[in-house]
């Protein structure tokens, strides 16, 4: 079975300040195991729909920390836009990706909601497959009035105050299924034409099922936007269909249409015409990017006949197996209770295992983008003057990095020997292994240090880098 993936696409109120959507990309990915895939901001609508995926508990509080600069930043009292809006923090969907549930999704959202209830304020609305009333299901139904409308109402939240909050306002979160996001624009400025639309094809107008759709004047363009609620009921290439008939009895065209954030590949098929842009918006695609290449596929890289990846991911890499296997023999020595007089050291290592296999496994990727500078360097035309200092600012990066793997496998190798002393026994021989590879790792990166130090035009430029090489080799 998968690991379990959880995808969150939290709805900001802010699409013109680039500091606070910066702030809101720090405050996600800040959160280990989170994967941002795609941040969309849109200044007419003024919002900014960010997409990430990760384990459960890693995307509540991800989900979290965003909350709270938005919080913090985004003064609704202050704030205008095309979209509809009742909170800094609009809605937060949870939607299972893999290795989960819908009712794990549920559950993920209400323990958001208390949360943000309790610690900062803000009344929460469950909505979707999280809805604990009939009339929450809809997101426009919970939304309605939207902030200044509620200001004056005493609210009956399922979470949090009932009060909306003075700046903050109040916020949806939910879990439901893949939601696509899924703009149409028409060849002309009337955008009473896109209300009319819009009112024809959505469900509550009678029209396709789960759809909800508005009309909007956009960058000169009326837009039919539309939130498609089941791709499988109702997939993109049907709706565009529907609006293209719609506009064409009206004498009106279709000049383009946009998908909002990133959809399952089955929503594309069939979606492309006039959607240039179909392929950037894939899911399977992001994430399969933030995982990086299968193992496997690293190997392969690694055998081919390029020289990134090369000697010195290759280091680190060992690095990185060696802390994951002094993790594996922590947690084969917690819990036993042969081993209770350890035990407390024993989590110890496994928490600062854990971290540093983390550092290592970044370090990797550091390693060959180190030296691929190295490359761009030597590309520079020999008759420019700047090149020599360019190969040498790339050559010293490219010394830094194997010696910072080398640095930090030097605690992972006394962590392995001290795990063999004193772990599992039945998992001793994986605590040798785990030192015998921190030793390779730590040999193979002084060496890609030597090599890239002794290829300066001054030697002496990495010196340092080379004494603290000497210091690592004699411990």
């Amino acid at each position: 079975m998968p690991s379990p993936l959880v995808e969150s696409v939290p709805n900001f109120s802010e699409g013109r300040d680039q500091t606070t959507i910066d702030t809101l990309r720090s405050a996600i990915v800040a959160v280990p195991g989170v994967k941002l895939l795609d941040v969309q901001s849109d200044a007419a609508h003024n919002r900014s729909v960010f997409t990430f995926v990760a384990p459960p508990a890693a995307a509540l509080e991800a989900a979290y920390a965003a909350m709270g600069v938005a919080t913090a930043r985004i003064d609704l009292t202050k704030h205008s836009g095309e979209h509809p809006r009742m909170g800094a923090t609009d809605v937060v969907p949870f939607v299972p990706v893999a290795g989960i549930m819908m009712d794990d999704c549920v559950a993920l959202a209400r323990q958001l909601g208390e949360r943000v209830g309790k610690e900062l304020g803000i009344p929460v609305f469950l909505y979707a497959r999280a809805a604990q009333r009939p009339e929450r299901v809809l997101l426009p139904d919970v939304r309605k009035g939207e902030f200044e409308g509620m200001q004056s109402r005493v609210l009956e939240p399922d979470f949090g105050p009932n009060r909306v909050h003075p700046t903050a306002g109040a916020t949806a979160i939910g879990a439901r299924p893949f939601l696509v996001a899924y703009n149409i624009y028409l060849a002309t400025a009337d955008v009473q034409i896109a209300k009319e639309i819009a009112k024809q094809i959505r469900t509550s107008g009678g029209g396709l099922p789960a759809v909800q759709a508005s009309g909007f004047e956009v960058g000169g363009l009326a837009q039919v936007s539309m939130n498609l609620l089941d791709i499988d009921v109702t997939p993109p290439w049907a709706v565009f269909q529907a609006v293209q008939a719609a506009a064409n009895e009206r004498g009106v065209a279709v000049k383009q249409s946009e998908i909002v954030g990133l959809v399952p590949e089955r929503a594309i098929l069939g979606a492309g015409l006039l959607l240039p842009d179909a392929a950037d918006h894939v899911l399977e695609s992001k994430i399969r990017e933030t995982q990086g290449p299968t193992l496997d596929g690293w190997i392969d890289e690694l055998a081919g006949g390029s020289p990134v990846p090369g000697g010195g991911s290759a280091a680190a890499l060992a690095a990185t197996l060696a802390a994951a296997l002094v993790a594996m023999v922590a947690r084969l020595t917690i819990g036993r209770k042969a081993y209770a007089s350890v035990e407390g050291r024993a989590k110890e290592i496994l928490a600062e295992a854990d971290r540093l296999r983390t550092d290592l496994r970044r370090l990797v990727d550091e390693d060959a983008e180190a030296y691929t500078a190295v490359n761009e360097a030597y590309k520079v035309p020999k008759d420019n003057p700047a090149r020599p200092k360019t190969i040498d600012q790339a050559l010293l990066g490219a010394a830094r990095v194997p010696l910072t793997v080398a640095r930090v496998t030097a605690t992972v190798r006394k962590l392995a020997q001290e795990m063999e002393q004193m772990g599992n026994k039945n998992a001793r021989s994986d605590a040798r292994v785990a030192e015998g590879l921190a030793r390779a790792a730590i040999a193979g990166a002084l060496e890609n240090v030597r090599v890239n130090v002794e290829a300066l035009s001054d030697p002496a430029l990495g010196l340092e880098l080379l004494e603290e090489a000497e210091r690592i080799t004699t411990r």
